[in-house]
């Protein structure tokens, strides 16, 4: 994340005004030109701060939602009343959607997520109290400039993440502000405020209230961020309450001459490794297999007569977990699937030959078809980072792999047999050949020469398949 622009509040206010979007200026002119007071809110404003462009502004208001509507629409501006229980209505200009709220305030948070009443107010101070962060509780006009009352500028600027108002409060109204405050801080890389620190913390315990689906998208936005080695050194607590499948893995020594820290660490240097390894541009999948590839081992774990731990069968099993985990969140199949297929082969030997690497194509076939090609460069990174993060004297490893990226960059150019659709003959040939009807024995015939081809026996050659039918 870039540092923030040193500039003048004047030069601040002025650069806010030239790159405020159109369609949102739109629409602040049209409530204010029929006398209603009008901000821009939220990320916008944070992430303008930091001179990143974006597209999704919202805006609060001091008119009623029905009056915001009625001016919108006189405007000619599509309005959809998409949340008006929150006095919220969606402005739509030139395609783009603007999220438009009336000034309010909220009672109490019974289920420690949803506010029990909404409250209309006048002063878009309120509404800015109600706010969790002082980074997203301020306001920007275009002629009034910035509205920042809590001090989010300079905490902005000072990379620290700080509860507007009473920490423990904004935490016990909402418990999934627990894991935003860690998102947030992974974002912006910053540090948690002590005070709000501690809070969260404390409240942590709290998320058992919230809604899986719901931990799940603050979970994957917080691998994202790329810091999530940060998250599980900084702020374990918070990520074993969301996740506690992550519990057992802190202070687990493994006992092992292949490694040199325990369960936790090296999960957190691995999630390190395969954000550089990936060129800070790892997948979804990668990222979850990352954080969960050892996820297992505790449950795994036995110790042999000479008092060395061992841990058999986890890559399975932490394929299994992580499918239970990704599941129960609701995150997407493809992603789940690729995720467990990374995570069940991230101990499959691999060699620089191309018989290996046609073998662990067709292993990641048969777990995430489809997906072969694209997690077969995700399963070398993360096989490297996890070399990396074992004992010194087995780090070499990973530049091993490179020659067997080498090897897998050569067979698929060559065109790999993997699957058994890339034979050079199909299943009316096996009919013709054989002499047999269609059914089940088209099938094992098939596998048989995809066998041979795949243990390099056979070439795949069209001819020579046939002539191996008939014989």
């Amino acid at each position: 994340m870039k540092n923030l622009p040193k500039e003048t509040t004047g030069a601040l206010e002025a650069r806010l005004a030239r790159e405020l979007p159109g369609y949102a200026r739109r629409v602040l002119d049209a409530l204010e030109d029929a006398g209603h007071e009008a901000w821009v809110v939220g990320g916008w404003v944070r992430d303008a701060l930091l001179g990143v462009s974006g597209h999704d502004v919202d805006v609060t208001t001091r008119a009623p939602w029905p009056e915001a509507a009625r001016v919108l629409r006189a405007a000619n501006i599509t309005v959809h009343e998409t949340g008006t229980a929150h006095g919220t209505v969606t402005a739509v200009v030139d395609g783009m959607t603007v999220e438009t709220t009336t000034y309010r305030v909220e009672g109490g948070y019974s289920d420690r997520r949803h506010p029990d009443e909404v409250r209309f107010v006048d002063d878009v101070r309120a509404d800015l109290a109600r706010r969790d962060f002082t980074v997203n509780a301020m306001a920007f006009h275009p002629a009034r400039g910035l509205l920042d009352p809590y001090g989010g500028r300079a905490d902005l600027a000072a990379r620290v993440i700080r509860a507007v108002g009473s920490p423990r409060r904004r935490f016990e109204e909402d418990a999934l502000r627990v894991l935003r405050a860690v998102r947030f801080a992974c974002r912006l890389d910053a540090t948690i405020e002590p005070a709000t620190q501690e809070a969260l913390v404390a409240c942590a315990g709290e998320l058992d209230d919230i809604a899986q689906e719901r931990i799940g998208q603050e979970l994957d936005g917080i691998l994202a961020t790329g810091r999530a080695a940060w998250a599980l050194r900084h702020e374990f607590a918070v990520l074993e309450a969301a996740l506690p499948e992550l519990a057992p893995l802190a202070g687990f020594d493994q006992r092992s001459p292949y490694h040199a820290y325990d369960v936790l660490e090296h999960t957190a240097r691995v999630c390190a490794g395969a954000e550089e390894f990936a060129g800070g541009l790892p997948t979804r999948a990668l990222r979850w297999a990352a954080l969960l590839h050892d996820v297992a081992k505790p449950a795994c774990w036995s110790v042999d007569d000479s008092g060395r731990g061992h841990f058999f069968d986890h890559p399975r099993q932490g394929a299994r977990t992580l499918r239970a985990v990704m599941g129960r969140m609701a995150l997407p199949t493809e992603v789940t699937r690729a995720a467990a297929a990374l995570v069940e082969l991230h101990d499959l030997p691999v060699s620089a030959t191309s018989v290996s690497v046609r073998s662990m194509l067709a292993e990641l076939e048969r777990r995430a078809s489809g997906q072969a090609r694209p997690l077969a460069f995700a399963l070398l990174d993360l096989k490297r980072a996890d070399a990396v993060a074992k004992a010194p004297a087995f780090r070499s490893y990973a530049t091993e792999l490179d020659e067997v990226g080498a090897a897998l960059r050569s067979a698929l150019a060559a065109g790999p047999v993997y699957r058994v659709r890339d034979l050079a003959v199909g299943g009316e040939d096996v009919l013709h050949a054989c002499g047999i009807e269609p059914g089940p024995r088209v099938g094992m015939v098939l596998e048989q020469l995809f066998a041979a081809v795949m243990a390099g026996e056979l070439p795949n050659d069209r001819a020579t398949l046939l002539a191996q039918m008939r014989w």
